[in-house]
């Protein structure tokens, strides 16, 4: 009888000869054993620079170990611990997507992650997309699974015969994965994901300063993601040229190689006018974007207003591309407004952390009684007991030494 590890094996690779369209041998690759692509250097060299801001940024966010001490005798503290193992979604269905290898795989590096799975659909041939494969050596993912889609996910959700079983899983992804990770989050699979990242979003809010190109190229760079991305422009105050901007990003999405996918995502797109700045970040925050551009005049007194935004990104000079790619912020980011709720992947999301507490005789004796209280109040004899027997064992001590 076939077990479930090898049922799960046999429908991916079903699915990947479905939807892939490349038969596969071997789905699993183990990373150490694969040499480091050849890369063009200037190529190359982009992906260093990324890596090492995104590994700088992500590096300062480790936070140093906390103690409390809340009364005499009595010490608390927080220690960080990285999850075992996780698994990294990096799309691959209509455009590859090597900066979202280091997005996940960098934080997961410094959190100390010992299993790390990466999957990323295949190339009809069958290979690992170059780029993708440098980025998870230099980041130290430990195994690379050819696979895209939902069924990519319930892979290292359940693992497989050759795939590790992940406790967490990261990555954006289409409608399908998304949903994935959703519905396996609350099954028997026991495994939790960062958040809901979905098709992508951009929100620029735009006064008469900005210029018509620059808006123009900002909304075409997350259209261009995909048919079921959406961009919003909200334009703050009088004298922004609407018109100006129609025409710019109709030029600029007739010479684009995905200009299909953009115009798609343009017909489901809108505009806002807004009477100034204070209503159009109202209206942001109810909106809740992904990506957030404040292209406006001193945009930086208004980043304090923010309170619903995956990244934000101030100013004429600060396209949202430097983000997706190598400022040093990450790019795995709520979407569908759950920017209300959730933040973006940090080095956070590759650690727990547990509490610890440590009396001595004297704190317990400062502490104790209190405690002893409460449980008397919620009817829990045992709770109190745990206290009160130490406390008289206590006494005893102290009457058999005045002795």
């Amino acid at each position: 009888m076939m077990s479930a590890a090898e049922a799960m094996l046999q429908l991916k690779r079903r699915y990947t000869e479905k939807f892939d369209k490349v038969k596969l041998q071997k789905i699993v690759e183990n990373v150490s054993d694969l040499p480091y692509p050849e890369l063009d250097p200037t190529i190359k060299e982009a992906f260093d620079v990324a890596y090492d801001n995104i590994y700088a940024f992500h590096l300062a966010q480790k936070s140093a170990e906390k103690s409390v001490e809340n009364m005499k005798g009595v010490t608390c503290k927080r220690v960080a611990r990285s999850i075992g193992s996780v698994g990294l979604y990096v799309p691959g269905g209509t455009a590859v997507l090597p900066s979202t290898a280091l997005m996940l795989s960098v934080p997961a590096q410094i959190a100390g992650c010992k299993t790390v799975v990466l999957a990323t659909p295949p190339g009809q041939d069958g290979s690992i997309c170059k780029e993708v494969l440098y980025c998870a050596k230099k980041a130290g993912v430990t195994h690379i699974l050819k696979a895209g889609g939902a069924q990519a996910i319930s892979a290292m959700a359940w693992g497989t015969e050759s795939c590790p079983k992940v406790e967490k899983i990261f990555g954006p992804g289409n409608q399908y994965v998304t949903a994935a990770k959703m519905i396996l989050q609350n099954s028997e699979a026991m495994i939790s994901i960062d958040m809901p990242a979905g098709p992508s979003e951009v929100l620029v809010i735009a006064d008469k300063h900005a210029s018509p190109a620059h808006i123009a190229a900002d909304l075409l760079s997350q259209a261009e993601h995909g048919p079921d991305s959406q961009v919003v422009l909200v334009m703050a105050g009088e004298g922004v040229d609407l018109k100006a901007i129609e025409d710019e990003i109709s030029k600029q999405c007739q010479s684009l190689p995905r200009g299909d996918f953009a115009s798609k995502a343009l017909s489901h797109s809108f505009t806002v006018f807004a009477r100034d700045m204070v209503e159009a970040i109202s209206f942001s925050n109810l909106y809740a974007p992904e990506h957030l551009i404040m292209n406006v005049k001193d945009a930086e007194k208004w980043d304090g207003f923010v309170e619903n935004a995956g990244s934000v990104f101030l100013g004429q000079w600060t396209p949202e591309s430097v983000g997706d790619y190598a400022s040093g912020t990450n790019h795995v980011l709520p979407t569908y407004g759950y920017a209300r709720m959730y933040g973006g992947v940090s080095l956070d999301s590759f650690l727990k952390y547990i509490t610890v507490q440590s009396l001595t005789e004297e704190g317990l004796r400062n502490l104790g009684p209190y405690v002893a209280t409460m449980a008397e109040v919620e009817g829990l004899d045992a709770h109190k007991r745990a206290v009160t027997l130490r406390l008289e064992d206590i006494e005893a001590k102290h009457a058999s030494s005045v002795r």
